[in-house]
Parts: structure tokens; C-alpha cells; sequence
């Protein structure tokens, strides 16, 4: 990796490191990464301790649980820094996966086949592999360059940023009606995915 990568923070396969310096006060990049790093241990937050019904808990009529939504930014995490970033397969079950036809449904449908332990193991793996191609992808430019997809990379951590704003909402509310639990974010002892 080069400095700047390093200087980050960022090793592939473990969450960076940041300071409240960076946190307040960061470049483009740290303020993008801060951000997901941020949206990603919340919503890790929000599923943590919660057993097999509580995944499976949903709102009527949505079709939307918590198991799910592991599942469905699991599929996130792999498309946009596997395939979009990347151009790089992504892991199993995801790449037996079309978009046109399986993003409404699969998910959902999935879920419930998958103990919890297997749904955050799914989510953990799927977001080490994309810290490791991000930081990749940093060594050998900034967040102007041109993904796999043809994007900007900076467009693409916009995206994430907001498929994981929308779906913690989601998880706020489905984890309220669980167990009560409420909260903006997380304990500060609370790991790091």
C-alpha cells in the first residue's frame, strides 16, 4: 500500500483506526471512509444479540426483517466492491445472483434459511473483502477514479453511504419493535464489524 492508504488507517480484512481529529476535521477520503465506517457499525450495532425470531421480525406489510437486511447489504457490500470496484466475482451465494430478477425478493425470502451467527458472518465477511478491495483501489488512486463499472469510486462510497442511511433506519425501527431498543449509535466499546 502506499502512504496515503496507510495514513488512513485502512488494512485490508480489519476496520481502520481513526481519531477525532480525522473524524472532525478530514480530507475528502477520511471524511467518505469515516462515514462508512460509521453507518457500518451502527447498523452492526442495531443486529447485534438479536436470535432467530427478532431476524425474522417484520412490520406489516413490509416484507422487510433484520436477517434480511444482513443479507441484502451483504449482496451490497459484494456488488459494489466486488463487481462495480473490483470487476472480481462475488463469494458464494452472491454470485449465483441477478440483480434484475433477485434483488426485490431474494434476501427476504433467504433469510430465514440462516441462523443468526451465519447472517452476521455472511455481512463481516462481505465487508472485510470490501475494506480489502477499497484499500486496493486507494493504493493505486484517490476517490476521483474510474471504478470497474465505470463510475467514480467517490460515487460509489456515496451510494454505499446511502444504502446503509436507509436500511439503519430500517433496522432503527425493526429493532425498537424486537426488544425495545433505541439509540442514534453504539456504546463506545462496541466492536467494530
Amino acid at each position: 500500500m502506499t502512504d496515503d492508504t496507510s495514513r488512513l488507517g485502512f488494512t485490508p480484512g480489519r476496520p481502520p483506526e481513526w481519531d477525532v481529529e480525522r473524524f472532525l476535521h478530514g480530507d475528502e477520503v477520511e471524511t467518505a471512509l469515516i462515514t462508512v465506517e460509521r453507518n457500518r457499525r451502527t447498523f452492526a450495532w442495531k443486529c447485534a444479540g438479536v436470535g432467530t425470531a427478532g431476524l425474522a421480525l417484520r412490520l406489516d406489510p413490509s416484507s422487510v426483517t433484520l436477517g434480511g437486511l444482513l443479507r441484502h447489504l451483504a449482496w451490497v457490500e459484494e456488488l459494489y466492491f466486488q463487481h462495480r470496484l473490483a470487476g472480481r466475482p462475488a463469494m458464494a451465494p452472491f454470485d449465483g445472483l441477478d440483480p434484475e430478477t433477485d434483488w426485490e425478493d431474494w434476501p427476504w425470502r433467504t433469510a430465514a434459511d440462516r441462523t443468526p451467527s451465519e447472517l452476521r458472518d455472511e455481512w463481516v465477511e462481505a465487508v472485510h473483502r470490501s475494506r480489502a478491495s477499497l484499500a486496493e483501489a486507494l493504493s493505486s488512486g484517490g476517490i476521483d477514479q474510474t471504478t470497474h463499472s465505470g463510475t467514480s469510486l467517490r460515487r460509489l462510497l456515496a451510494d454505499l453511504v446511502e444504502e446503509y442511511a436507509r436500511h439503519t433506519g430500517h433496522a432503527d425501527l425493526l429493532r425498537q419493535a424486537v426488544d425495545g431498543s433505541t439509540g442514534e449509535g453504539p456504546p463506545g466499546d462496541f466492536p467494530v464489524p
